[in-house]
């Protein structure tokens, strides 16, 4: 039973996401920090943000989607920056890979959810 954003697995993910990417941006080259830094610290917060926010405003079928619309940006704007922490060699490209295929497969989840969500 959902009775919060926080059982919502793609919540739940995209919180744990945050947490990862937010945890290794210390490990950016220093002139790197306050540019792709700032960068994917405020699109790997949005996610979660934009899902919680949107759960407070379900009732209204618009707003939710439009939330759920700003996180699935999100995540295309994490695998942008991923991708060039990977080909910059700031991170590991394992890592990397890992990170973007995980923010792949939670858009399609959120996908699934905007067009679905009275289902669930």
């Amino acid at each position: 039973m959902i009775k919060s954003f926080r059982d919502l697995e793609v919540y739940q993910e995209a919180y744990e996401l945050a947490i990862i990417v937010n945890k290794n941006v210390n490990k950016l080259p220093i002139f790197e920090r306050n540019d792709l830094g700032l960068q994917l610290r405020k699109a790997s917060k949005s996610v979660p943000a934009n899902i919680a926010e949107g759960w407070a405003k379900r009732r209204f079928d618009k707003q939710f989607k439009l939330h759920l619309d700003s996180s699935i940006g999100s995540c295309n704007e994490m695998e942008v920056h991923i991708s060039m922490a990977k080909d910059l060699n700031f991170w590991n490209k394992d890592f990397c890979e890992a990170l973007i295929k995980r923010y792949l497969f939670l858009g399609g989840k959120l996908t699934n959810l905007r067009n679905n969500w009275k289902t669930f």
